[in-house]
């Protein structure tokens, strides 16, 4: 009885790593349109605050990466295992963050001395737009399963996908105030705000999955 106890919850959580993987995949998948999309669109419109959400989303692509490795590596080996390989990797990708902050900032400068702005981006528009309920999807189904799976890796990667769908919403009312005002200020005003989301998400990269676990309370 006990060993038919143990082997239905190892069914019952192999079911759920399962879940998990699936959620990454698309994950994966979502973040590869978004950074070809964003930094496409950007460049063509010259966007500051497109080009960043784009680069975000590279990073954010690199995050679910390790979180598929993590969860492999896991099963096979153990979770202390897993936990030290991904703390490692979760502070190059805050410091990639915060080098992507310090990136907008100086070019938002630079934009402001030159009185140099952006092209409305239509792409760009219809990418953020789709960005803001796929990552409310994702971030709610990842804390389901962060939570039946005791991962706070998982919930650390919810995370991430909340900060981005709030990034997605700055950069529509940037691409809306562009189309609607059309000044040279809008495109660099924006991606300062850009730099608030980038940064929390570098924060909380960097000080682990405990910063994470006090974000979801």
């Amino acid at each position: 009885m006990s060993t038919a106890g143990t082997t239905e919850m190892t069914d019952d959580r192999a079911a759920l790593i399962k879940r998990a993987f699936r959620l990454e995949y698309i994950t994966l998948a979502w973040m590869t349109i978004e950074a070809a999309v964003a930094i496409g669109s950007g460049v063509a419109a010259d966007s500051l605050t497109l080009t960043a959400f784009g680069i975000d989303s590279l990073i954010e692509l690199a995050s679910a990466t390790v979180l598929i490795w993590r969860l492999t590596v896991e099963l096979r080996h153990g979770q202390t295992f897993a936990e030290n390989a991904e703390r490692t990797a979760s502070r190059i990708g805050g410091a990639l963050l915060f080098a992507l902050a310090a990136y907008v900032v100086a070019s938002a400068g630079w934009r402001f001395w030159m009185r140099q702005g952006a092209e409305f981006s239509l792409s760009g528009l219809a990418l953020s737009v789709l960005a803001i309920p796929t990552m409310y999807f994702l971030a709610r189904q990842k804390l389901r399963l962060a939570n039946a799976l005791g991962s706070r890796a998982l919930r650390a990667d919810a995370v991430e996908s909340i900060t981005c769908g709030w990034l997605a919403f700055v950069v529509v009312g940037a691409l809306v105030a562009q189309f609607l005002v059309g000044a040279w200020w809008v495109d660099p005003l924006a991606s300062l705000g850009v730099v608030w989301f980038v940064i929390r998400e570098g924060r909380e990269a960097w000080q682990g999955e405990d910063c994470c676990d006090q974000h979801c309370k």
